[in-house]
């Protein structure tokens, strides 16, 4: 597999970009075979800097709900383009995408929208602060919130009073999340929360009811608001919101990854209860209302509702569970599929130091597919059962290739 144009980018990035690449796409923290660059996406497939074709099954680590460059969502954009994107006020489409919003999302009565998904959970726990006039946030132990000092995983570069007023809990476990409501007393802001558990390097942990459900009643019995932060999930598990189906509608929510598939949003919505704190905190950037960011979201949730979006990824990613665990159990491996079926993850019994699983990806990514050793993968609509037996095909030489220790 040739690799001579990405690492020649890799040593000119070097150069000019500290550390190479910075965050979650940093190539240099998955095996050598992985591309850092890539320069064309289409439907369910992307191509590297050095012209090698794979199905992708991380669709840029979420963005990419409806496939790469779907035609709907790319002429709404054009079309938008054309006539303008920053202005020095927002264009109709906020309005409407808001509208869209509202009418699709069953926790929502407002909108308002930003650039990605730290900005969607910070402006979520000012809502919050403002709305109980108190300081304590409560946030599941190793939950991802984003990059910001409040919650970066990387503590560099932050003080212990960026955190201060954070309290934590287990996820899933509701006894952990009664007691630190109990130690924040009267200060209890918020709870902020994923629809389940995604942490990177841990198998993924759906959400039990009863601990959605508890986490509701802490938040009814003390005033604080309840957050779903649906930044990651959004839209691929439920479009009404991820925890409706569970029952449990959260205060505020937080989204961004896939609501303009592939175009930079992000969005916070609401209920009446919290209209007024909205209003009164100050949040703002000068590409936050992009008219054709906004334009892309309005063609991407239209085309979600009007196919169901999620069944059809539903059904993908069952297939491809399916599929996997024959060909593990075929070639004699232990693996663990966990999470939602939208969002994939593959981890292998007894392999602490990821050996196995890296060795396992490096292989598919030769064989033609883009998988992940720690972080959970995602489908898309484009991921046809074509697509997802290609995939299928890369995987399962990869678990033979493997087998036979030459991955």
């Amino acid at each position: 597999m040739e690799r001579t144009r990405d690492a020649e980018l890799r040593a000119r990035a070097a150069k000019v970009v500290p550390g190479g690449m910075y965050g979650h796409m940093n190539g240099a923290n998955l095996p050598p075979v992985f591309p850092q660059f890539y320069t064309e996406g289409e439907g369910a497939h992307v191509t590297d800097a050095d012209g090698n074709r794979y199905v992708d099954l991380m669709c840029a680590y979420g963005p990419i709900v409806l496939g790469h460059r779907h035609p709907a969502v790319e002429k709404a954009a054009a079309a938008q383009r054309d006539a303008g994107d920053c202005f020095s006020g927002p264009s109709p489409r906020l309005v409407e995408l808001a509208e869209l919003f509202v009418d699709t999302v069953a926790a929502a009565d407002w909108a308002m929208f930003a650039k990605n998904g730290t900005d969607a959970t910070t402006v979520s726990l000012m809502i919050a602060r403002a709305a109980t006039g108190r300081r304590t946030v409560l946030a599941a132990a190793g939950s991802y919130h984003g990059s910001a000092p409040w919650c970066t995983p990387n503590p560099a570069g932050t003080t212990p009073g960026d955190r201060g007023d954070l309290g934590y809990f287990t996820y899933n476990d509701l006894a952990s999340a009664r007691a630190a409501a109990d130690t924040a007393g009267d200060d209890l802001a918020a709870i902020i929360v994923t629809p389940f558990r995604h942490d990177a390097h841990h198998d993924q942990e759906l959400a039990d009811p009863e601990f959605a459900r508890g986490l509701r009643e802490i938040c009814d019995r003390t005033g604080a608001a309840l957050i779903l932060d649906d930044v990651r999930c959004g839209f691929r598990l439920d479009l009404a919101g991820s925890w409706e189906p569970l029952g449990v509608r959260p205060d505020l929510s937080a989204w961004s990854k896939a609501i303009a598939n592939g175009h930079a949003l992000a969005a916070i919505t609401g209920t009446d209860a919290l209209r007024d704190a909205a209003t009164r905190i100050y949040a703002t950037g000068s590409f936050w209302c992009s008219a054709v960011s906004m334009a892309a979201a309005i063609a991407t949730i239209t085309e979600l509702r009007r196919i169901d979006g999620p069944a059809l990824m539903k059904a993908a990613g069952t297939r491809l569970r399916d599929g996997l665990a024959a060909q593990a159990a075929t070639h004699g491996f232990t693996i663990n599929q966990t999470g939602p079926v939208q969002m994939p993850f593959l981890t292998f019994a007894e392999d602490p130091h990821l050996d196995v699983a890296n060795a396992w990806t490096s292989a598919c990514v030769r064989r033609g597919a883009i998988v992940h050793p720690w972080h959970n993968w995602f489908m898309s609509t484009a991921h046809t059962p074509d697509a997802i037996d290609a995939a299928l095909q890369a995987t399962d030489e990869a678990f033979a290739a493997v087998r036979a220790g030459r991955p």
